[in-house]
């Protein structure tokens, strides 16, 4: 059984208004806290990062569009191919640290998220925003 989530991303600086919709992310089963929350998404994405970082492009070109998306994010690049995968132990352990830093900062709806064992209060069409504070801080 999966349960799906949505998320919207948000940095300071130029967004494209498309770069602000929800993006579905498919869960086993439903957290309940901040930390199964960022648990669960950080294991998502380590897990799709090792599939996907080996298969690379068949066709080694950009079209305009993906030049001028990846300029925006800084880097123009064909995607990661090889490599080590990457620890989803590590990466949960580094996305915990930084939201207790406060390098982000996670809102349910209007709801700030503000502890990690702070309970999910779930409604229909919850979406979660997070929002980087530091330039810093990668994605």
């Amino acid at each position: 059984m999966s349960f799906t989530i949505y998320v919207r991303m948000k940095k300071p600086g130029k967004q494209k208004k498309e770069d602000l919709l929800p993006v579905p992310f498919d869960l086993e089963n439903r957290p309940n806290t901040v930390k199964e929350l960022l648990t669960m998404l950080v294991e998502l994405g380590v897990r799709e990062y090792n599939e996907r970082k080996d298969k690379g492009q068949l066709v080694q070109y950009l079209t305009k569009e993906e030049i001028r998306d990846r300029a925006s994010a800084g880097k123009i690049s064909f995607g990661v191919r090889g490599g080590n995968d990457a620890d989803a132990d590590e990466a949960v352990e580094n996305a915990l640290q930084c939201f207790l830093d406060g390098i982000y900062r996670i809102f349910a709806g209007e709801e700030e998220l503000t502890e990690l064992d702070q309970q999910i209060s779930w409604k229909e069409d919850l979406v979660f925003t997070f929002i980087r504070l530091t330039m810093l801080s990668g994605w």
